[in-house]
């Protein structure tokens, strides 16, 4: 059960600066580069909410079967490192074959290593191994 609430409050908190950081932050370089983009109407919505539970999935299965002892500063380093791995491919990933602006590449990286870290965050205070009181 605590998976899963666990892996809920990271979608929340995700949805979250995804949010800001897409319709706030990076508003300017989407603007300055509308090209690349596809329209609104042509996003689909519900593959955006697929990806994302499969990658809290993720995050919540490696954390769960791979980390021991699990603790505040091992989840914090397993989410950094997912985190920068994500925010590399996303960001420098996609600058690398697309022309978007490397301000949007280092956007998309300093992004994916806050979701990762505040995942990590999550997963190690909520999954922490407890001593029975």
């Amino acid at each position: 059960m605590r998976p899963l609430a666990t892996g809920t409050g990271i979608l929340i908190a995700w949805m979250s600066l995804d949010t800001l950081a897409h319709r706030l932050v990076f508003e300017t370089f989407y603007e300055s580069s509308k090209g690349l983009w596809r329209p609104a109407s042509e996003m689909s919505p519900l593959l955006v909410g697929l990806v994302s539970v499969l990658l809290v999935a993720i995050f919540v299965a490696g954390y769960s079967l791979l980390v021991r002892p699990k603790s505040v500063a091992a989840g914090l380093g397993f989410g950094g490192l997912l985190g920068v791995a994500l925010g590399a491919s996303s960001g420098f990933g996609t600058y690398i074959h697309s022309p978007i602006p490397s301000q949007l590449a280092w956007g998309w990286f300093v992004l994916g290593t806050a979701k990762g870290l505040v995942a990590g965050a999550l997963l190690g205070f909520v999954l922490r191994k407890t001593t029975p009181t």
